[in-house]
């Protein structure tokens, strides 16, 4: 049997034991966490700006004024699990959210990378087309990887950065991503993976599923959430190659040998780390912590997984706002 076909049947395997097991009352029921998504999803819709740059024509978010804040978000996420961090931190701070090339609303431009360096490029010229001369970082998953690779290369626009869990050097792509990008490399990871989320979400919010992989909370990712983010990335054959691409591309580490650049970097950073991640390794922030030299502390979450930021805005907007308040020069 062909390497593929292989592929296509484990995968199918896999979603109907989650079908098997989603449909309890509890999941299915309506929740005011979905009513309120649904709202918020309604104002990111019409929120949402278009950039116009030479790597596409990048979406994002620009609420709030005073010094900017630049939210990266993960994979296969969209700006929108910023939300909430938005809502808290947007009544004092210019909140800048893009969506990330491959991902959410961004459109591409034609033969342009989506790889790790050349987000960086790209959040770079967004920047500069915004005027923004510098920001605070706060980032997640594949955008944590993007976030170090920025305030490396680009350490005059970063004030500070709050990192949560995340790649580092010693753990990208970690070894729950592989089955994703063998997929991916099949051209399968859209329709075997994304589709059927979008198509039944409460196999996304089950064990088996984005929301038991990723999230403590069994209501989320919520119905709104879903949609904003898988919708967008499989619209089109056009958009399905391109989010394989994505996905391919975090293949080969884009951290390679960045120790000696963030030793090197003196961002006053934070760490906020959820210990019921089952992606990255817990040791992760211990790593951060040996390797940066401007270190502000490490927050541990017992109960949190990878996508807690979407679930606790609150605790990402206090711990956010500490670190600036320790980082303000006297």
């Amino acid at each position: 049997m062909e390497r593929r076909e292989l592929l296509r049947l484990s995968v199918g395997t896999l979603l109907t034991g989650a079908l098997g097991t989603a449909m309890s009352p509890v999941l299915a029921k309506y929740t005011a966490a979905g009513a309120e998504d649904m709202a918020a999803s309604d104002r990111y819709n019409k929120e949402r700006r278009v950039l116009a740059t030479s790597f596409g024509r990048i979406a994002y978010i620009d609420r709030g004024m005073g010094d900017a804040v630049l939210l990266l978000h993960g994979f296969p996420l969209s700006s929108f699990q910023w939300r909430g961090a938005i809502d808290r931190l947007s009544s004092d701070r210019r909140c800048i959210a893009p969506d990330l090339m491959g991902l959410g609303y961004t459109e591409v431009a034609e033969d342009q990378s989506v790889a790790p360096a050349a987000q960086v490029d790209m959040i770079a010229a967004l920047l500069d087309g915004l005027s923004i001369q510098t920001v605070d970082l706060i980032a997640n998953d594949s955008g944590g990887a993007i976030a170090q690779l920025f305030m490396t290369k680009h350490r005059d626009k970063v004030r500070t950065a709050l990192l949560t869990n995340c790649d580092v050097e010693t753990n990208s792509p970690p070894a729950a991503l592989l089955p994703v990008i063998d997929l991916a490399r099949d051209d399968l990871y859209a329709d075997l993976w994304l589709l059927p989320w979008l198509q039944h979400k409460d196999v996304a919010r089950s064990a088996k599923g984005l929301g038991g992989m990723c999230y403590s909370d069994p209501m989320h990712p919520t119905d709104a959430a879903i949609e904003q983010y898988l919708r967008p990335l499989v619209a089109t054959k056009e958009r399905k190659a391109l989010i394989n691409r994505y996905a391919v591309s975090l293949a080969r580490n884009p951290l390679q040998a960045i120790e000696a650049r963030l030793r090197e970097c003196t961002v006053p950073t934070r760490i906020v780390w959820g210990m019921a991640d089952t992606i990255f390794s817990s040791n992760n922030p211990d790593y951060l912590y040996g390797v940066l030299p401007h270190m502000m502390g490490i927050r541990r979450l017992r109960n949190a997984k990878l996508f807690f930021p979407e679930e606790h805005p609150d605790i990402i907007a206090k711990e956010a706002r500490e670190l600036w308040e320790q980082s303000s020069p006297l």
